[in-house]
């Protein structure tokens, strides 16, 4: 059993996964030693800093170890992946891998021997959405019914939260002048809006500030992300795209003047640019979940280990 999507897990599996989370979070003593002294492999070709400290403390909280891998240090990057994959499955008991292209990913994890969890990739961010809805039951008391409107880019967060919403109940409502080509996902989209769960802004509308109200005043959540990739924000060779996606987005930032009146919680998956996406203002806003979203993804993650590893 693999989490590399949220698509095959069941609606049953991801309400009792957040269920396991906040329960984890009250009782975290009662998991000590939950996992009996076993591997954690994060292979990581991206930078992180909750996706790996989810990891690393995470497993060594249910008394596990964990052994970080920069993919540049290896020789994951001069071998066959395969060969690669199958020689660390030997190794650990678990894999935590974080890929800049989901192609690869898939690639790795036909491979392994072991459970490998998508850490992120260009597609899907599977552990954010599960942190996410734990995030949401934990401050609404519900996920069936709830309106989450994503503005920004669409990428692989946005995917996963699609993804999460199709199983849970939550509508999400994408405002995406913007979609990073690699998570184009139609199959998808189409599921999650056959049930009503799915739909989008026509950002080509003029004046499209009036129906962007509409949406925000009937929304229970209104969530963000960055506007350029991390790995991509300080990359010289990416700047003039860099330019050109900030200069379109910057009337999508979430800033107290978009929000001014609305009761919604504020949630981004970090880590935010302030001043792009979001404003620092509203980061720290009384609305805003996006610190305790942040704890959660080591809570989540732990439920994400115990259940991977009770399957292998």
């Amino acid at each position: 059993m693999h989490l590399i999507t949220l698509n095959p897990w069941s609606e049953t599996d991801i309400f009792q996964m957040v269920e396991e989370s906040l329960n984890l979070k009250k009782y975290p003593e009662k998991y000590r030693h939950a996992v009996g002294g076993k591997s954690l492999c994060l292979l990581f070709q991206k930078t992180s800093t909750r996706t790996r400290c989810a990891g690393e403390i995470g497993i060594t909280q249910l008394g596990g170890h964990a052994h970080y891998l920069d993919w540049r240090t290896t020789n994951f990057a001069l071998a066959d992946l395969g060969d690669e994959m199958r020689v660390l499955s030997a190794y650990v008991d678990i894999i935590l891998a974080r890929f800049l292209k989901h192609t690869e990913l898939v690639e790795a994890t036909a491979a392994a021997t072991v459970p490998v969890i998508n850490g992120c990739c260009d597609k899907y961010h599977p552990t954010q959405a599960l942190g996410d809805l734990m995030t949401i039951q934990e401050h609404l008391g519900r996920l069936e019914g709830v309106k989450l409107c994503f503005i920004g880019v669409h990428n692989n967060v946005c995917n996963s939260l699609i993804a999460a919403g199709m199983k849970v109940g939550i509508e999400v409502t994408v405002v995406a002048p913007e979609i990073n080509p690699a998570a184009v996902d139609k199959e998808l989209w189409d599921a999650a809006a056959q049930k009503g769960l799915y739909k989008t802004l026509d950002t080509d509308t003029p004046n499209i500030s009036p129906a962007l109200e509409k949406v925000i005043a009937e929304s229970d959540i209104v969530y963000t992300d960055t506007w350029v990739d991390m790995e991509f924000f300080t990359d010289p060779s990416f700047a003039e795209e860099r330019e050109r996606r900030l200069k379109k987005m910057a009337p999508y930032q979430l800033n107290a003047e978009l929000l001014e009146g609305h009761a919604c919680k504020i949630m981004h998956c970090l880590p935010a640019h302030h001043g792009y996406e979001i404003t620092g203002e509203l980061v720290n806003d009384e609305r805003s979940i996006i610190f305790d979203q942040s704890e959660n993804r080591l809570h989540s993650l732990k439920t994400i280990l115990l259940r991977l590893l009770a399957h292998a």
